[in-house]
């Protein structure tokens, strides 16, 4: 009988300290703007200048348009900011879909990478605590959401904007890269980032590779003042 109110006092600071983490993420949430420091619209003019002046669809087309945006983006916010190592790619396998990326920006709120394969590939969106503007480099995306009878198509120089909370299957149709852009509360991705490779691949080396970027970008901006 005496461990009746020990239990009951444990579950009521529980609750309150549950409560507590809830108000102030709700609070933290409404600021997050505060921490941007990029913006979707300059992102696709940057992506649409980078076409126009590395026109095609060949591998050496693209690489002259991701080495064009990752100069621009460190001219602009600094390495502070910015990995520029771009020989830094590594396999991501999430929701079921595969493909290579190159971690241009990681922190609490903001994310940024170039994201695909020259293969194709399809898969489960995701639902996510953050916006995701997809910016199509090369190759086509497909996407397809419940109640839809027809696909959208995205094409280079397009922008795919998944808005924070909704899901969708895609498809990478034949090969596509893309610049991806997400802003919101980015740890609270990196679950559905590892999920695959700790219960499908089993691919430790990549999983090592994805933490270790990943974190070592954050810690690097939270250092800079970018949280």
């Amino acid at each position: 009988m005496a461990d009746h109110p020990r239990s009951y006092t444990f579950f009521i600071r529980a609750v309150l300290f549950l409560s507590g983490l809830y108000c102030l993420w709700a609070v933290l949430d409404t600021q997050l703007h505060r921490f941007y420091i990029f913006q979707p619209a300059p992102l696709q003019a940057l992506v649409r200048e980078a076409l126009d002046l590395y026109p095609g669809q060949s591998s050496t087309s693209l690489q002259n348009v991701i080495d064009h945006i990752v100069l621009n983006l460190t001219e602009t916010h600094g390495t502070k900011h910015i990995n520029t190592n771009s020989k830094e790619w590594f396999f991501n396998n999430a929701g079921g879909a595969m493909g290579a990326m190159y971690v241009i920006h990681a922190s609490v709120t903001e994310y940024m990478i170039i994201f695909g394969t020259p293969l194709g590939t399809e898969g489960h969106s995701g639902r996510h605590t953050a916006d995701d503007y997809f910016h199509i480099l090369h190759g086509e995306q497909w996407a397809f959401e419940p109640g839809a009878l027809e696909k959208e198509v995205y094409t280079p120089g397009m922008v795919h904007h998944l808005r924070r909370g909704s899901i969708k299957q895609y498809k990478m149709h034949e090969g596509c890269f893309a610049l991806e852009y997400a802003r919101g509360w980015i740890p609270l991705m990196l679950p559905f980032g590892t999920a695959d490779l700790l219960t499908s691949t089993l691919d430790l080396p990549t999983l090592w590779a994805m933490v270790w970027i990943t974190a070592r970008e954050m810690g690097r901006n939270l250092l800079a003042g970018k949280f």
